[in-house]
């Protein structure tokens, strides 16, 4: 602590970020990286790049833009980009979810969002999950302005079909509805189509995950051309170039190469299944997932003490001491051979 620290700094309570130890031969299934290596085309595509470091990249990553939006059938200036949807989202929060009346979201989520509230001064509420930890949108119906959703939704990686989103951001359409697609390549159904009709809708998802890029840092925004200027005038205000030339590669590339992304994408679900299917076996309550991770808990062990004995054995999974969920265990989709490591541990 300093005596130069401004309020904002005291007052915040930070992200605490998986833990990324440097330890050989551990299985790290705690982060829902991809255990697959990246495109063979983005790869050379980076190192393609190589000679261009020396200028400053393109301030409107226009190529990847280009590329996202031929992908998803809209606008290239219907497509924001940053550095990982974490930055996206940031953003968002600073330039349209600032306002009166309280933004809402669940109170098991993905635990950054009250976070850049705090930053940004953001009013929120809290909407608990059902019984059966499912986002119930009649919840969602009280006075604010905005609601943010995960779906496939974090640390649970149960999804909302997209009929129900699309009645949620119908029926108010003075409210932005923000829906956070981080997982939504696992299995789930995308609200990328529709933005053509609803104003009042941004989607944004990221490469780390179903592209393997989470160390390149490449995340984007879909939504109409209002929203996305809003984005962008903050982005400018901020920093003009939140990507570098690698990353612009990497992520255009990457994009491009669907066959990579088909077969593994389809790879990751079915070790899910399976994951899902032994550790149920084993006695654990599973949470239905369409994420590359899976939510579940034991009725005769503790999640910590669980999470701790299986580090120290060398496989690290995320247990989040928190109320409601505190005896859950968040086990990202390994390699089939580290699934297999993990269950035979539990069985143990």
């Amino acid at each position: 602590m300093s005596r130069f620290w401004s309020s904002v700094v005291h007052n915040l309570s930070p992200y605490v970020p998986g833990e990324q130890p440097k330890i050989a031969g551990l299985v790290k299934l705690n982060t829902n990286e991809n255990p697959y290596p990246p495109s063979p085309r983005a790869l050379a595509a980076i190192a393609a790049a190589v000679d261009r470091l020396r200028l400053y990249p393109d301030p409107h990553a226009t190529l990847l833009r280009e590329t996202i939006a031929a992908r998803y059938g809209v606008a290239p200036d219907e497509v924001f980009v940053g550095n990982g949807s974490d930055e996206v989202l940031a953003h968002t929060f600073q330039a349209l979810l600032k306002h009166d009346a309280p933004l809402l979201f669940p109170d098991i989520t993905y635990s950054f969002y009250p976070v850049y509230c705090g930053l940004y001064a953001v009013g929120y509420e809290e909407v608990p999950l059902d019984a059966a930890m499912r986002i119930a949108l009649a919840d969602y119906r009280r006075p604010c302005s905005a609601v943010l959703l995960a779906n496939p939704n974090a640390p649970t990686g149960i999804a909302l079909p997209r009929d129900a989103i699309e009645a949620l951001v119908a029926e108010r359409p003075d409210r932005l509805v923000v829906i956070d697609e981080a997982y939504v390549d696992f299995g789930a159904e995308s609200a990328v189509p529709l933005v053509i009709s609803h104003d009042n809708l941004l989607v944004v998802q990221t490469l780390s995950k179903s592209r393997a890029l989470a160390g390149l840092r490449v995340g984007f925004a879909i939504g109409q051309r209002p929203l996305i200027e809003a984005l962008e005038r903050v982005k400018d205000s901020f920093n003009s170039y939140p990507l570098d030339c690698l990353a612009i590669a990497g992520a255009t590339a990457a994009l491009e190469d669907d066959a990579w992304f088909q077969e593994t994408r389809q790879r990751i679900i079915t070790s899910r299944e399976a994951l899902a299917h032994d550790l149920s076996t084993l006695g654990f309550e599973v949470l239905p997932s369409h994420a590359n991770f899976v939510f579940a808990r034991h009725p005769g062990h503790r999640g910590a003490d669980l999470a701790a004995r299986l580090r120290e054995r060398g496989v690290l999974v995320r247990h989040f001491k928190k109320p409601r969920i505190e005896d859950f265990l968040r086990i990202t989709v390994g390699t089939e051979d580290e699934c297999g490591r993990l269950i035979a541990l539990l069985r143990d």
